[in-house]
């Protein structure tokens, strides 16, 4: 991409999260209403295996099933550990309720049970950080695999609007944080080689 598409892209982003937070309210009412049984199962499994434990057993193991892609698996952690440390200091920072919390739309009864909802911030999305966080990563190493975990990706960050746990400028800003950390990590590996390094040294090779 080339530094005029870069702005230009730069812009637009700009100009969908700004365009997000004026009709926030709007947008995660009206997806309220898609509500049903049969994507209320569907988006309660996708919140499960979107867990901060299963994504980082999946995606190592991922690397683990090649030898020679292993070596990306300490930047893989640094990602994901890096991803949950600056959405914790932001949410502690900003403090922005839940559209649930705000009386706006209402939430699942099985996901009230979950007592982190009601103290843990809104802004931004954990679980879009933790899903777009991989995509830079899986784009240069499992190219194939890239389309896929989009996909993926873009179901979890509409599950939280979905469920009234998120608003829509939520998952679009930690999707968007959570991917520039993985373009930050994948260009410094790619320039100092910390991971190859440090595999190396473990492994002897």
């Amino acid at each position: 991409m080339d530094k005029r598409k870069g702005v230009m892209f730069g812009l637009l982003i700009l100009l969908i999260v700004i365009v997000s937070l004026y009709f926030d309210s709007e947008i995660v009412r009206g997806v309220s209403f898609l509500r049903n049984d049969i994507l209320n199962d569907f988006f309660l499994g996708l919140t499960f295996i979107s867990s901060s434990v299963i994504i980082f057993f999946f995606l190592t193991s991922l690397f683990l099933w090649k030898e020679h892609k292993r070596k990306w698996i300490l930047p893989l952690w640094i990602t994901l550990g890096v991803s949950v440390c600056i959405s914790f200091v932001l949410k502690v920072v900003i403090q922005k309720q839940r559209p649930f919390q705000l009386g706006i739309v209402s939430v699942l009864s099985v996901l009230e049970k979950a007592n982190h909802l009601t103290w843990n911030f809104a802004f931004p999305s954990f679980h879009a950080m933790l899903v777009f966080c991989s995509i830079p990563i899986l784009s240069k190493q499992f190219p194939r695999f890239k389309y896929i975990w989009i996909i993926f990706a873009s179901l979890v960050a509409f599950s939280r609007v979905y469920f009234g746990l998120h608003f829509l400028s939520d998952v679009i800003v930690g999707g968007l944080i959570g991917y520039i950390i993985g373009m930050i990590i994948v260009r410094l590996e790619k320039e100092y080689k910390f991971g190859e390094k440090i595999y190396g040294k473990v492994f002897g090779k």
